[in-house]
């Protein structure tokens, strides 16, 4: 007989397992389905966490090779282990994964390993789930909740192959530094591991389709950023659509047009990061009729995220709202306690969103171009990290913070942060921000000094040039 659960949750992610551990705490029994050997989803396995593992070994590789002799500690000839840096960051995954499998124990959630399917409508109360692992098992359920994430969204005229035109996973692992990585996307993903193979050596060329880099961020910032990465060594073809590639004799060639233009790129991987789509493969919604959105793939759930069949849930990057690990999260926790009758909301407007270059760029709230094409009347305070006492003990004193208040009221309309630690300083600007504050607020608080977050008091002081360190 397949055993019964309240709620069987597709996907271990950071959405799926926090809401497996909240619908636990709650007193639901909980199963969890996971097609991966280990918990965490893309996030943990292949995204967030070993990106962020090369992202930081990576700059102490630099910070060793270049930044040292500034602060007078004299080392000698800096080189490269890669396989160790590799082993470090698998070591963090294997770790992180690990707890996350005691925290299933202490929870008392059943872990199932394979792909979870929903097999037809509901008979009765329960839904029958089938988990295709080393063996098929059957699982039944009175409510489900999908949160198998997302994949990388590929080119017709790039397609991976794993090994020449990769995706962000096979990035993550290159055995050798290459001499020549092309980057086709100039989005946070691109940025992030063209940020970490040209520390560690490789010629990096990024080639975008649209006029700038980082469409979704603050053009100011988005603008400082390109400059910085430049310096760093990147190189940017902008309004450039690629065409097509292939390989010969162990090189790979890109075609591409840019303004009528023929280009071809010549180097030895291509990383294709165009950005990610929903993942909704053999789970059995078209048989079940789930509705999806057209354009975008995206599954259609009301505001206790329901689909349009009763009883399937879905959350994190299946549904609206940015694919953001986080935001994931927080989908997780509002279901499980939406079902067990408590009223929690989420203000989605105030979603951070964090870019993992160097420096960092972390923003919430809506663009200055946002506001602006919104209408809304409003004051902009910048202060630079370059007057920052703390950031220029560090070495790290560029980028600024840009404040954005309503221009009446003076509410803080939107923080967005290029600088040093800059997803850390975001953190204080959310809070304010939920308890609906304004610039004054963070103006009247008290920071430390000398600290980062001293610049972000002074740019709140500048909406109303106070400013006092610039």
């Amino acid at each position: 007989m397949a055993e019964r659960f309240d709620l069987v949750v597709l996907g271990g992610g950071p959405g799926g397992y926090v809401a497996a551990i909240r619908s636990a705490q709650l007193g639901k029994s909980v199963a969890l389905v996971e097609k991966r050997s280990t918990l965490g989803g893309t996030c943990l396995n292949v995204g967030c966490i070993p990106s962020k593992a090369l992202l930081e070994s990576s700059e102490h590789f630099v910070q060793a090779r270049e930044q040292l002799g500034k602060h007078g500690i004299v080392v000698g000839d800096v080189k490269l282990n890669l396989s160790a840096m590799l082993t470090r960051k698998e070591n963090v995954v294997k770790t992180l994964t690990t707890g996350l499998a005691s925290l299933m124990k202490k929870n008392k959630i059943r872990v199932f390993t394979g792909a979870g399917k929903i097999n037809g409508p509901r008979q009765g109360e329960y839904y029958s789930v089938s988990v295709m692992g080393q063996k098929q098992e059957i699982l039944e359920a009175k409510t489900v909740l999908l949160a198998t994430g997302s994949e990388p969204i590929t080119l017709p005229s790039l397609p991976f192959d794993g090994t020449n035109i990769v995706s962000s996973t096979e990035a993550l692992s290159f055995e050798k530094v290459p001499e020549h990585l092309l980057v086709v996307g100039g989005g946070y993903i691109g940025l992030e591991l063209g940020s970490v193979w040209c520390r560690l050596g490789a010629k990096v060329t990024v080639i975008e389709f649209l006029p700038r880099i980082l469409p979704l961020s603050d053009e100011e910032l988005a603008g400082l950023m390109h400059k910085l990465l430049a310096k760093q060594g990147l190189t940017f073809h902008l309004e450039t659509r690629v065409t097509g590639a292939g390989v010969k004799g162990g090189e790979v060639i890109l075609q591409a047009n840019s303004k009528g233009r023929d280009l071809e790129f010549r180097g030895d991987r291509i990383l294709v990061a165009i950005g990610r789509r929903p993942y909704t493969t053999g789970l059995g919604l078209q048989e079940l009729g789930v509705r999806l959105e057209e354009k975008t793939g995206k599954v259609v759930v009301d505001d206790d995220y329901q689909t349009n069949i009763p009883g399937i849930y879905a959350i994190g990057d299946l549904i609206h709202g940015p694919m953001l690990a986080h935001k994931a999260e927080e989908d997780g926790v509002a279901f499980a306690e939406r079902q067990a009758g408590m009223k929690t909301h989420i203000h989605y407007e105030l979603v951070p969103s964090v870019i993992y270059t160097h420096p960092e760029i972390a923003s919430v709230g809506p663009t200055e171009e946002q506001v602006k094409a919104n209408g809304q009347a409003y004051k902009v305070g910048r202060y630079p990290f370059l007057a920052n006492p703390r950031a220029r003990t560090m070495e790290e004193s560029e980028g600024l913070v840009k404040v954005i208040a309503d221009a009446k009221t003076d509410r803080l309309l939107a923080v967005h942060i290029l600088g040093p630690k800059a997803s850390e300083l975001i953190a204080e600007a959310v809070a304010v921000m939920e308890f609906g504050g304004s610039a004054e607020d963070i103006a009247r608080t008290c920071h430390a000094h000398p600290t980062l977050s001293e610049a972000l008091k002074e740019a709140a002081l500048a909406v109303d040039k106070r400013a006092i360190h610039v």
